[in-house]
């Protein structure tokens, strides 16, 4: 925690009345909680105008009446999230793209969520499920260890503001895991072997429990397959890395683990080695925290706007809008314009003369609401295509959410504090100590990986996935249900097609 006044704030938070039915239920979110959304904002006497000097700006319009800034936002430095990575301190002062405030929030090495904030629940043994009586009681089983695992941290040093989350990796382990090297040793016999080794890169790994879950899968199931494999997690955490190295030399199993794996601790998007060699690369709920741009339109000349925020001297935060699209956002649009084969939901959607005529009414906002656009994630599919020309993807993450943020492909934004969590209603939040994490859109995912790199893929749901690659009947209860396969329905996994 920065400092008692992190506490406080929360505690104003929590206090406030549009919060006070906030709860904390058991099962824990699966990144995505099921209490009731409140609307919290901090109201001001000031009214906003449209920047008059500039005409390339916008201070856009909101519900409640903002201060102008527009003045203080022509005179702020812009700064990216990549310039931001030394800084010990949150910035004041500056002004930068949305997506680069997200990156930031999310992963600066010295205040970043996943840097300094996050924990992955471990749930201890496996469950054992033929021995639980149903759904309802894996539930119930659930919460106890939750309780008791969160009770332990507390013991060792009591935190308020813990972000604490769990992966089907580590409910459903080893199953969950299991499948997906059942999936990946498939694959490779068809395709690779025995030419070439079993290379596998796992993008951001937790608490490394699905390398151990495929490596030890691999070694008992497939010895000879075993030999050629070589285990790479590319992580940006310091803290997550130090985490998945500990899992080598914490038992005698992962230390004959050590020599197929390398950990890498570095951001894929400064990746700068060339690697020829066929290869699999796992993504798993990673898509779903790279950052977006906020695009919104002029509802009558339907011009795009790109969104930035001002963090001014006090650290509140002010959204602006340009009309000049920076490069990385126009390649994104242009891209998807080209590509995509299906329909989707946009701001621009609709009727344009009934969004011509509501534009004019008073008091209507001067801009369309924000639509999220995956720029990190088209970097990432450009990096692939550059650097590992020769992948083949294993990706699962959330097609849904709910609680999400106003506008189309918007995150839900969540944190926790005295174990109860928090969803507001701006990604604009405390760098560091909130969750912002996306819904995937994966029929336009697909035809932009695909415009990207030339490859080809198919997507289905992480049930029908399951179905396929698990051994379902070991995670039965005794009523016969299967927690993996009816917890996460809002999951779907997309793979590559040799």
């Amino acid at each position: 925690m920065d400092s008692p006044g992190v506490s406080r704030v929360f505690r104003r938070l929590l206090s406030h009345q549009i919060c006070s039915k906030l709860r904390f239920h058991y099962p824990p979110p699966f990144r995505l909680s099921h209490v009731p959304l409140r609307r919290y904002q901090k109201p001001s006497k000031e009214p906003i105008r449209e920047d008059r000097e500039d005409p390339n700006f916008w201070q856009q319009r909101t519900d409640l009446m903002r201060p102008d800034k527009a003045e203080e936002f022509a005179n702020a430095p812009m700064v990216t999230a990549n310039q931001l990575r030394s800084r010990r301190d949150r910035p004041k002062k500056v002004k930068m793209f949305t997506r680069d405030f997200i990156e930031d929030s999310l992963y600066n090495p010295n205040y970043g969520y996943f840097s300094k904030q996050v924990v992955i629940f471990n749930p201890g043994e496996p469950f054992d499920f033929p021995s639980i009586r149903d759904d309802l009681d894996f539930y119930s089983l659930l919460g106890k260890r939750y309780t008791e695992f969160e009770d332990a941290l507390d013991e060792r040093a009591l935190n308020d503001t813990r972000q604490l989350w769990h992966t089907p990796t580590e409910l459903f382990r080893p199953y969950y895991g299991e499948a997906i090297a059942r999936y990946l040793v498939t694959n490779y016999t068809l395709a690779q072997h025995p030419f070439h080794d079993l290379i596998i890169y796992e993008l951001g790994a937790g608490n490394g429990t699905l390398m151990l879950n495929i490596l030890d899968y691999i070694r008992d199931s497939h010895p000879d397959i075993y030999a050629r494999t070589q285990y790479k997690i590319i992580e940006i955490s310091p803290a997550l890395a130090a985490r998945q190295a500990s899992q080598l030399t914490s038992s005698a199993s992962g230390r004959g683990h050590a020599k197929h794996v390398e950990i890498i601790n570095k951001s894929i998007f400064n990746w700068d080695i060339y690697v020829g060699a066929p290869c699999y690369f796992i993504a798993l709920e990673v898509f779903d925290n790279f950052a977006h741009d906020a695009i919104r339109y002029h509802p009558s000349t339907e011009e795009p706007h790109q969104g930035m925020v001002l963090i001014d001297r006090f650290g509140e935060f002010y959204e602006f809008y340009t009309k000049k699209i920076d490069p990385i956002a126009s390649r994104y649009l242009r891209i998807r314009h080209a590509a995509h084969t299906r329909p989707f939901q946009h701001p621009l959607s609709g009727n344009g003369i009934v969004r011509r005529l509501k534009a004019k009414l008073p008091f209507a906002p001067n801009l369309t609401v924000p639509e999220y656009i995956p720029t990190r994630l088209m970097q990432f599919f450009e990096t692939l295509r550059d650097y590992f020309p020769q992948h083949q993807l294993v990706v699962g993450d959330f097609a849904e959410l709910d609680q999400r943020v106003s506008g189309f492909g918007s995150p839900v934004v969540q944190t926790r504090f005295q174990r109860r969590t928090v969803p507001v209603t701006t990604p604009f939040v405390q760098q560091g100590y909130f969750d912002i994490f996306f819904p995937v859109n994966f029929p336009v995912m697909e035809d932009v990986y695909q415009a990207i790199t030339g490859k080809l893929t198919r997507v289905m749901t992480q049930e029908d996935f399951l179905k396929k690659w698990a051994y379902v009947e070991e995670t039965r209860t005794r009523s016969g249900e299967s927690p993996m396969l009816s917890w996460y329905k809002n999951a779907s996994v997309m793979l590559g097609v040799t």
